[in-house]
């Protein structure tokens, strides 16, 4: 897999970064800027965006990521993808909000992709 085969947009389904793994959904948009990085703009629900940047290497993409929250404080964290295919990251992530004695979660599907099934 290159990193060129990862610009697009995926929908999310993830837990957060607390005792109940309290469930999200949102989308993914990443794209490629004139340098080659990735960039990164999640929607989470109808009201959170976050952005990012960052980078990958044998199948592993890793996003430092920033938000702003309800206090408008700006939040920052880290999210680690394992690149399943082309069309499916699987990933954990970790932020100064959220409660150290756990990690997020996040899978990620390539929206309108065709999936091939494995035999």
């Amino acid at each position: 897999m290159f990193k060129t085969d990862l610009p697009g947009t995926y929908t999310i389904t993830g837990t957060n970064q607390d005792e109940q793994s309290s469930p999200y959904t949102g989308t993914l948009e990443l794209a490629l800027d004139q340098h080659n990085r990735i960039i990164a703009n999640w929607q989470i629900g109808d009201f959170q965006t976050q952005s990012g940047t960052g980078f990958f290497q044998d199948n592993v993409l890793v996003i430092n990521f920033n938000y702003k929250g309800n206090d408008e404080e700006t939040y920052e964290g880290v999210v680690v993808y394992k690149c399943m295919t082309k069309d499916v990251l699987e990933g954990f992530w970790s932020e100064d909000q959220g409660n150290p004695m756990y990690l997020g979660s996040e899978l990620c599907f390539r929206v309108d992709s065709q999936l091939e099934a494995v035999n």
